[in-house]
C-alpha cells in the first residue's frame, strides 16, 4: 500500500476530524520515522509529546511483547501485579502518592476535576485563558479557546476562565464555592507559553490561603519534557492534583490522576472508573517508560540537547526578521512567527523534518528526548533553508 492509496481510504471510511498533513508514516526508530515511500524524517514533534523515549524504544517494545504473552487485560474488579508496581514507581518519582489510571489526558483532567469536587464539596472550576484540557465536553469547557467550543453547545456549568499569569485575576475569581485551580505549567496548545516569574508559586500560596486545590495539567508537561520528571519539580510547586497521559506509555495508550494522601483518599469505591484503565500492558509499558527516562539519564538529556536545540532557534530569529520569539524550557520549545506558520510545516515536511504548527503562528518542536545534537543540527539547517525562501 502506498501513501495515496491510505489517504483514498481514510476519507472512505474514518471520520474527518483531523486536518492531517499528506503524509502516512510506516515505520519509527529513535528520533526518525519513515514513510510508506521509504523516505525518512527527524521528528520533531514525537506524536505530541507522546514519544519521549524515541519510537520503538526497546525496552518499551519489549515490555510490551512480555506482557501480551501473559496478560493483556483483565477488570480492575481485580488486582494485578503490574498496576501496583507503576503505581509504585509514580509515587517515587513524582510529588504524589497515590494514582487513579485512565487512558488519555482528557480522561485524567475528567478525573481530577470529579476528585477536587468530591474532596472539596465544591463545584467551580476555575481556568485559564488560552488553555487545553482536552476534547470531551467538559474539557472543551475547561479549555479557554473558543475554537474548540463551537459547535458543541450547550456546555456544562461550573467552569470560569482567568488570565494566564495573572494571580490577581485568580484571587478575584475565587468565591466559597471554588473546588480548584486548573493550570498549565506551560501552556503547550495555546502556543508554547511560559507562566511569568514567580506565578505557580504565587498561585500555589493563593490556593492554600483560600482551601482550593491546585490541579497542574501536565499531560504534555510531563515525563522529562522540561527537564525533570514534571514541570512541578521544573518549577519547585508541589500541586494538590497532577494529571498525567501523553508520555508516560511510550507510545502505548495511558492516563493517570495524581494525588497526595487526603485528596487521593476522597475517592472511594464507585466514584469513578475506566474499564482500560491501568490494564496489565498499558502499564507495563508505562513502567519500563518511566525506567527507560531515568536509567538513560534522559532528563539531563533533556536539558543539555534542550538548550542546544533552543540557541539553534535563536540564531535563525537572528537571522529571519518573521521570527520574532523563541521560548520555552527543556525540549519543549516554541517559535512564535510573524505570520501563519503552516506553510513552513509543509515545506519542513518536503526537507525531511517534522515539526507542529499551533495557535497558528507559532512553530511547536518537541524532539524525542534522545534526539542527537547532529539531528538537532539538521533540523537547523532544513529551518534557515526554509525560513530563508519564505522570508
Amino acid at each position: 500500500m502506498n501513501t495515496e492509496e491510505i489517504i483514498d481510504l481514510d476519507k472512505k471510511y474514518v471520520m474527518q476530524t483531523y486536518g492531517r498533513y499528506q503524509l502516512a508514516l510506516k515505520e519509527g526508530k529513535g528520533a526518525l520515522v519513515t514513510d510508506f515511500e521509504g523516505k525518512t524524517y527527524i521528528d520533531c514533534f514525537a506524536g505530541i509529546a507522546v514519544n519521549n523515549v524515541g519510537h520503538s524504544h526497546p525496552n518499551v517494545v519489549e515490555a510490551i511483547c512480555k506482557q501480551a504473552k501473559k496478560l493483556i487485560h483483565c477488570s480492575n474488579l481485580y488486582y494485578t501485579q503490574e498496576q501496583v508496581e507503576l503505581a509504585e514507581l509514580l509515587a517515587k518519582v513524582s510529588p504524589h502518592d497515590k494514582s487513579f489510571f485512565c487512558n488519555s489526558g482528557a480522561e485524567a483532567n475528567e478525573g481530577a476535576i470529579k476528585l477536587a469536587r468530591k474532596f472539596t464539596g465544591c463545584g467551580e472550576i476555575i481556568a485559564m485563558e488560552n488553555s487545553f484540557h482536552g476534547r470531551t465536553i467538559a474539557m472543551i469547557t475547561a479549555t479557554g479557546q473558543h475554537k474548540y467550543k463551537k459547535g458543541f453547545e450547550p456546555l456544562p456549568e461550573g467552569f470560569k476562565h482567568v488570565d494566564y499569569g495573572n494571580v490577581e485575576a485568580v484571587a478575584d475569581a475565587i468565591t466559597d464555592n471554588t473546588a480548584a485551580v486548573l493550570v498549565e505549567p506551560i501552556q503547550g496548545e495555546g502556543g508554547v507559553i511560559v507562566p511569568p516569574k514567580g506565578y505557580l508559586k504565587d498561585l500555589k500560596k493563593l490556593c492554600n490561603e483560600n482551601d482550593v486545590l491546585l490541579i497542574f495539567d501536565e499531560v504534555q508537561t510531563g515525563f522529562g519534557r522540561t527537564g525533570e520528571m514534571f514541570a512541578s519539580q521544573t518549577f519547585d510547586v508541589t500541586p494538590d492534583i497532577t494529571t498525567v497521559a501523553k508520555a508516560l506509555g511510550g507510545g502505548f495508550p495511558i492516563g493517570g490522576v495524581l494525588a497526595n494522601g487526603e485528596v487521593g483518599d476522597a475517592f472511594e469505591p464507585g466514584n469513578h472508573a475506566a474499564t482500560f484503565g491501568g490494564n496489565p500492558l498499558a502499564c507495563a509499558a508505562a513502567k519500563a517508560s518511566i525506567e527507560t527516562i531515568i536509567d538513560e539519564n534522559l532528563l539531563d538529556k533533556a536539558k543539555e540537547n534542550g538548550k542546544y536545540l533552543k540557541n539553534k532557534l535563536e540564531e535563525q530569529k537572528n537571522l529571519h526578521k518573521i521570527v520574532e520569539d523563541v521560548r520555552g524550557v527543556g525540549m519543549m520549545l516554541g517559535m512564535e512567527m510573524s505570520i501563519n506558520c503552516g506553510e513552513i510545516v509543509k515545506n519542513a515536511q518536503d526537507q525531511g523534518v517534522l515539526i507542529n504548527c499551533t495557535a497558528d503562528t507559532v512553530l511547536r518542536f518537541l524532539p524525542p528526548l534522545i534526539i542527537e545534537k547532529e539531528q538537532i543540527d539538521t533540523v537547523a539547517a532544513v529551518l534557515d533553508g526554509v525560513l530563508g525562501k519564505i522570508s
